[in-house]
């Protein structure tokens, strides 16, 4: 499989408790305006498949295309369609691909999404966050919970797939107040909605005022019982947990984060995305010796070094800030900040760390693969494979459960005790 992220780094305001890479100034410098940002991200479509076809990396049509921000549906519905026709013309589209922007409540409205609708999108994810007002102005939010209710009516009628996305945790929000949220999620009639525990970086500014003692830390003790709040009442409504923060009803399941969970391919684009391949040499790295990125980031996008053998994954990320973003677009390089080798042991790592996320589960077969495949790499391990008879006391213990086809997945205990979880499968496997 082969994925697209395209990130749109503009904003109406920065909410108080995010870390994304996000700006609210129309205009950032070297064609990275809102304007012109969707010219600039085509352009770099172009030197990524240029990048691609130089290196020997052929994926197949695209299966999924996903707006993120920032706030996608701050650009024109135009803009956005124009993104998308360009992904169709570059790398081509999968029939059934699923289609996917982020929408701010604010935002949108129906002529907007009925635009998206006829330029070929298939689904909106709203940032809900919240349905009660003092929780919404906590996290600095400015739509109200009428707006998603508009949002996710428009998008139903204009034949879109909806989901919604809540944050649990915020400073002063109830048990109550939670419920509230969910219910009313559940009642807007989604099949497909997320629950995220709020994280607070020290650099936001609900980092600093939580420093400061004017608003109390979120306590792990309450997010927990909220997740489980979240967990009943989702599934009362039919919708079913796939991976630990995602519910839906069956077959509505988000297939782009899937893809991110299950390690597929993917091309990050924007300021600050990350990329991720699978089968690549260490001659596609921009910091080899024959394709050196120049000063300031970013590598020339034509720089053919042919795939010698396949050895291992190779992960990406765009520059973050779009003023020089766009300078290395404009000096027709491929504007990548940096880039690192997945070695065989990062790559087994990330495995146990997905797998252990999806109500599929982690397949304790392939890991055994992995495992040795590792211990064939270059770089000296003692790795272990993992037995049935090791995972008998986690499963005692309630922690997870392991299928007659090996597939390991972890209970409503082990979601939330997840890096528990992830952390005794690394002592089992010696990473």
């Amino acid at each position: 499989m082969f994925e697209v992220y395209i990130h749109v780094p503009f904003c109406l305001r920065r909410c108080g408790y995010c870390d994304f890479n996000t700006y609210t100034a129309t205009d950032l410098g070297a064609g990275a305006s809102r304007g012109n940002y969707a010219n600039m991200v085509i352009r770099e479509m172009k030197l990524t498949k240029q990048w691609q076809l130089d290196h020997g990396i052929a994926e197949p049509p695209v299966s999924t295309v996903f707006f993120g921000g920032g706030t996608p549906t701050i650009l024109a519905a135009r803009d956005l369609v124009a993104m998308l026709d360009a992904v169709r013309k570059i790398w081509s589209i999968a029939p059934d691909a699923e289609i996917t922007t982020e929408a701010n409540p604010d935002t949108v409205n129906e002529y907007y999404i009925n635009e998206l609708a006829a330029g070929g999108f298939t689904r909106v994810s709203f940032g809900m966050q919240s349905a009660v007002p003092h929780v919404l102005k906590t996290l600095d939010r400015t739509h109200t919970p009428a707006n998603v209710a508009v949002g996710v009516n428009a998008a139903n009628k204009a034949g879109l797939r909806s989901s919604v996305d809540l944050i649990y945790g915020a400073p002063g929000e109830s048990l109550d107040d939670w419920r509230t949220s969910v219910t009313t999620a559940i009642d807007l009639g989604v099949n497909h909605i997320s629950a995220y525990a709020l994280t607070v970086e020290p650099t936001t500014k609900m980092g600093r005022q939580i420093a400061a003692g004017t608003l109390p830390k979120p306590n792990d003790d309450d997010e927990a019982a909220k997740y489980e709040i979240a967990d009943d009442l989702f599934a009362a409504a039919g919708l079913e947990w796939y991976e630990v923060s995602n519910w839906a009803r069956p077959g509505y399941e988000s297939q782009h984060n899937l893809g991110y969970w299950r390690n597929v391919d993917w091309a990050g684009l924007g300021p600050g995305a990350h990329s991720h391949y699978n089968a690549v040499t260490e001659a596609d790295h921009p910091q080899s010796a024959s394709l050196t990125a120049p000063a300031g980031g970013g590598c020339p996008a034509d720089a053919g070094l042919g795939v010698v053998s396949v050895s291992h994954g190779l992960r990406s990320w765009d520059i973050a800030h779009p003023r020089l973003w766009g300078t290395a677009i404009n000096e027709n390089r491929v504007p990548w900040a940096d880039s690192e080798t997945i070695t065989p042991e990062e790559n087994l790592e990330e495995l146990i760390m997905l797998g252990l996320r999806l109500h599929e589960g982690l397949d304790l077969d392939r890991i055994n693969r992995a495992i040795n495949d590792a211990g064939m790499s270059s770089t000296p391990q003692t790795l272990r494979n993992v037995s049935l008879d090791q995972l008998a006391p986690m499963v005692s213990e309630g922690l997870i459960t392991v299928s007659d086809n090996h597939r390991v997945v972890p209970t409503r205990r082990g979601r939330l005790l997840n890096d528990s979880v992830i952390e005794q499968f690394f002592d089992f496997v010696g990473v």
